[in-house]
């Protein structure tokens, strides 16, 4: 099995570890049970990211996500793909739902990760999709703290949650 994961940037600067880049791509391909994959993340300024979404997208200035993902010819070929991030478009989206950006990076990096793996969503009402669905478990999962997976774990589940709250 090889999940292999390069990070790069052009300059901008993500406050988003290397390390923490790539562990989340690799935890995302897992849950789906990708056993190979060829993966490059890229942070991209503000300016580099329009062009691209100009050119690929046919739309007009930066924009926070773009991924490439190539057709595998057999299910057994590694999972190969290109995802373009914009930290500064990340920052914007972060004080807009009043996240962390460390939390809007990593969610998208997921997001960018199940576009390569074929998962797609509407233009309009996107949170409505499975995509987004499983995006924000993922997203949930993978930023919880320490404390905050323990409780997860030892927290009541299914009817005996309702029989102990009697």
């Amino acid at each position: 099995m090889s999940l292999d994961v390069d990070v790069s940037s052009n300059g901008a600067r993500a406050p988003l570890s290397r390390k923490a880049t790539q562990e989340t791509v690799q935890a995302v391909l897992r849950s789906e049970k990708v056993r190979n994959a060829l993966v490059s993340i890229t942070f991209l300024d503000k300016r580099a990211m329009a062009r691209l979404n100009k050119e690929h997208l046919r739309h007009r200035g930066p924009t926070d996500v773009i991924s490439f993902g190539f057709a595998r010819a057999t299910k057994t070929d590694p999972v190969v793909g290109d995802i373009y991030i914009c930290p500064d478009v990340a920052r914007e989206n972060a004080k807009g739902r009043d996240e962390t950006v460390g939390r809007e990076l990593k969610r998208l990096v997921i997001h960018g990760t199940l576009h390569i793996l074929g998962y797609d969503h509407p233009h309009e009402d996107r949170e409505a999709s499975e995509m987004w669905r499983k995006q924000e478990r993922l997203v949930s999962r993978l930023t919880a703290t320490p404390r905050e997976r323990t409780f997860r774990r030892s927290a009541p589940q299914g009817d005996s949650a309702k029989r102990s709250k009697r």
